[in-house]
């Protein structure tokens, strides 16, 4: 793979020891550096900044996403003495995580954000960062929330919940690649303020934190407590203690195997209940008074593998291969409805084996509605085989993974109305592992700010519609919306690679798209990928959708080959980059598809020359104007706002022609950075580790499936004399032969060996490294290793390929 696969918590098989060397660089003191202007670029600052404008909100787009109780205020367009950070969209910074890619930065004692309340409201949930301490533990630190100079609450605003390290698999041990920076936290003010009405939160002390980032505001207008229904059976009858004191989830236990057997609805009334362990669901509802007040949190003292969730029955030799617990077993469960009630769970890092997720196991024939899920690995891992699943009129917040995932044999199942908002991973997924997802369904649903990978993903599956969403801020390893034939389980041998009629349709995408730190290009904010198998056996149609403010291009096609996408009265408004981006063949209609405010001279993006196939029909403009000629040089910096970026007086490049640069520094490896691309990869060791400039990184491609290649886009065709080829030094990689060949392209379609295969020998005596001599010359663009066996392991494994040119 070259990008670093989302999660998929609960299936993914632990790394073997054998394979995994990371490089994690301490910080002295993680605070010090948090104390500084680094995390993010400081805008204005005074007694009192005016409001600015605030960036088009994923909320504003009428009769698309979901119809949230909340007014969603930014904290950058309100009144403030602190310092608005941003707009910067560059992965690791504050501001690129929030919403609209701008905060405002509260540092000393009394600066405050004001918020000017447009409608009457009783309560209020923030959006914020305080920094991490230098055991990656959090802080806690409080904050004032006041209106007329009367207080309305005191709050705490904690990191514990945030800040992770590194690449995939994350740490919460202080080193590189900070992010995950914000959490959530709610209050209600206990009376109803007008509208016209300020509230201010105001730092009162830099003593236990240096400094507080507000992003947001949603004020809201709270109902009163939902009545208990009659005749049902409440959990404190079962000796649930509502204070939130004791462990309750033997009685919350009781009382719904009960509701189940007596065939009544299961009641949690107001309160805060510690659940320690799953409570598991069948043929019952459970409900509560709202999602205000009915609140399940809480995890095991002894155990981190045991936490708060609802479960359903797994399924034997189902999506989940774990351990099963007798009372877990004899899935799917069946006529289960959860609704009205809030699980805000206490999870604080990211372990992929641990079922430690809100919703999860098997459940058929099942709504849950009204529900707010926060703090805990995955809002709802759903483990198939099971049927006719319905989430809806939910919030997600806040977590470690995934915001839903539709895992292995799910089926007539959907995401409706639901607010999804800073998930460790893709917000909304379906992953047809092993066994097929069919007509499923993501409508309706606005997911902001996924802190990796994609807001919606598909990988693989049948019949998939995606409809009347809308994602912003996609951060980085992903885009807006996704479709792909990727990670372990989507194939056509198992029958679940992309098939049948997918329908992405009236979806709206705002600065979506980003940078992936796998690859030396960015993602588009719509995009296909078929790395493991070409996309050729489905009609996809991309229809009536608004691709705006793109970080980077707006369409893309990467890794392998993708058929039969038609787009549609597609409005392309603001890209960094490019209209279209084509990486890897692409065949694919356009009849309405309109660009305007593309941030770079060339609308369109290919190296393909004839392998390039669009099919155009009537109403397209702004992208098309140039065909067949297209851009293929090195990757521009986005420019926002309707750029064009620099002069070209050249034009466009031909492309039957690649460009030939000048000769560069014969010492400078030609290799790091550029594209990579594989045959295939195994989890998070993608192709891009192979030109990142670090040898404890390596892609590793599939196990017992020789031949393998490994291929690098140079970017234009240069002179190479000789390969560097290096395994990780670490000692615990012993001696092997690896059998291997090496091909050279100026095209990247006809290819020609320059070095023929023949084993070649890494042993850490010397280095872990072979240099590899190739004919006096030999001029290439496209660099090609093919695999054909090793000696230490069934797969091709190369941690960096390096070329130079003498």
């Amino acid at each position: 793979m070259a990008t670093v696969a989302p999660s998929h918590p609960g299936s993914h098989p632990t790394p073997p020891p054998r394979s995994r060397v990371r490089r994690v660089r301490a910080l002295a003191a993680l605070t010090a550096l948090a104390c500084t202007a680094g995390l993010g670029a400081l805008a204005v600052t005074g007694p009192a900044a005016a409001a600015q404008k605030a960036p088009l909100s994923p909320l504003a787009v009428e009769g698309r996403g979901a119809s949230v109780p909340f007014t969603e205020l930014e904290a950058e367009a309100a009144t403030t003495n602190g310092q608005v950070i941003g707009p910067d969209r560059t992965y690791t910074t504050l501001p690129s995580e929030a919403s609209g890619r701008s905060a405002v930065r509260l540092d000393a004692a009394g600066e405050y954000v004001e918020f000017t309340l447009t409608k009457p409201a009783n309560a209020v949930t923030l959006r914020y960062s305080v920094p991490d301490n230098t055991a990656g533990t959090g802080i806690t630190a409080p904050v004032e929330l006041s209106s007329g100079g009367s207080k309305l609450k005191d709050l705490d605003f904690t990191s514990k919940y945030g800040w992770f390290y590194g690449s995939y698999p994350f740490t919460n041990t202080p080193g590189d690649k900070p992010h995950h920076f914000y959490d959530e936290t709610r209050a209600l003010f206990g009376k109803t303020l007008p509208a016209g009405a300020k509230v201010r939160v105001t730092l009162p002390s830099t003593t236990a934190t240096p400094w507080a980032v507000v992003d947001l505001a949603d004020f809201e207008q709270v109902a009163d407590p939902l009545a208990r229904p009659a005749g049902s059976l409440s959990v404190v009858d079962y000796g649930a203690d509502a204070s939130g004191a004791g462990d309750s989830t033997s009685a919350f236990q009781k009382a719904v195997d009960a509701g189940a057997a007596q065939n009544k609805e299961v009641w949690i009334p107001s309160g805060t209940f510690k659940l320690t362990d799953h409570v598991v669901v069948d043929k019952v509802t459970l409900r509560g008074a709202g999602p205000w007040y009915s609140v399940l949190t809480g995890r095991s003292s002894t155990d981190r593998t045991r936490a708060a969730g609802i479960y359903g029955k797994y399924v034997q030799g189902g999506g989940y291969t774990g351990q099963i617990r007798p009372y877990e077993a004899g899935g799917p469960s069946k006529n289960v409805t959860l609704r009205d009630f809030a699980l805000i769970g206490d999870i604080r890092e990211r372990i992929d084996e641990d079922q430690v997720n809100a919703l999860g196991g098997a459940m058929s024939d099942s709504t849950v509605d009204n529900v707010w899920l926060q703090h805990t690995k995955v809002g709802a891992w759903m483990d198939g085989p099971m049927d006719n699943f319905h989430i809806k009129n939910s919030r997600i917040l806040d977590q470690s993974a995934d915001g839903v995932n539709f895992h292995a044999g799910v089926t007539n199942s959907s995401v409706e109305n639901t607010f999804l908002r800073n998930t460790g991973d893709d917000g909304l997924a379906m992953w047809a592992d092993t066994k097929n997802n069919v007509k499923n369904s993501f409508t309706k649903n606005t997911v902001v700010a996924p802190i990796l990978a994609n807001n919606i993903a598909i990988y693989g599956g049948k019949d998939i519609s995606v409809t009347d969403n809308v994602v912003s801020e996609s951060l980085t390893n992903g885009g807006g919306l996704h479709v792909g034939n990727r990670y372990p389980g989507v194939s056509p041998g198992n029958g679940t690679d992309v098939s049948g009629t997918f329908t992405l349709a009236r979806n709206t995408t705002i600065r979506a798209g980003n940078t992936d730190y796998g690859w030396p290009f960015p993602i588009g904010a719509v995009w296909f990928d078929s790395r493991d198998s070409s996309i050729d056996k489905a009609t996809i149609n991309v229809t009536d959708t608004d691709i705006l403010d793109s970080s980077y291009s707006a369409i893309q096609f990467v890794s392998g080959t993708t058929k039969g996408v038609n787009f549609k009265n597609v409005n392309i408004d603001g890209t960094g980059t490019f209209a279209l981006q084509f990486n890897d063949p692409g065949q694919a209609s356009f009849t309405g598809v309109k660009a305007k405010n593309i941030g770079f001279r060339e609308p369109v993006y290919s190296c393909l020359g004839s392998s390039l196939n669009i099919t155009q029909g009537t109403g397209n403009s702004g992208w098309n104007e140039k065909l067949p000629a297209t851009y293929c040089g090195e990757w521009p910096a986005p420019v926002y706002g309707g750029g064009s970026g620099p002069t070209d007086p050249t034009g466009p490049t031909d492309p039957t022609d690649p460009p030939t640069e000048p000769p560069t520094d014969p010492t400078v490896n030609l290799a790091q950075g550029k594209q990579a691309t594989a045959t295939s990869s195994t989890q998070a060791y993608d192709a891009g580790k192979a030109v990142d400039g670090n040898a404890s990184t390596y892609w590793e491609s599939q196990n017992n499936a020789f031949p393998q290649s490994l291929t690098v886009d140079l970017g234009a065709t240069k002179a190479v004399k000789r390969l560097v080829l290096k395994l990780p030094p670490a000692a615990d990689w012993g001696a092997r032969t690896q059998t291997l060949s090496v091909l050279g392209s100026t095209n990247g379609t006809s290819w020609t060996t320059v070095a023929a295969s023949k084993g070649y020998r890494f042993d850490p005596a010397s280095g872990n490294k072979v240099t590899v001599d190739l004919p006096a010359n030999t001029s290439l663009r496209h660099l090609r290793l093919t695999v054909t066996g090793n000696t230490g392991w069934p797969a091709g494994q190369l941690s960096e390929l390096e070329a130079y040119g003498s």
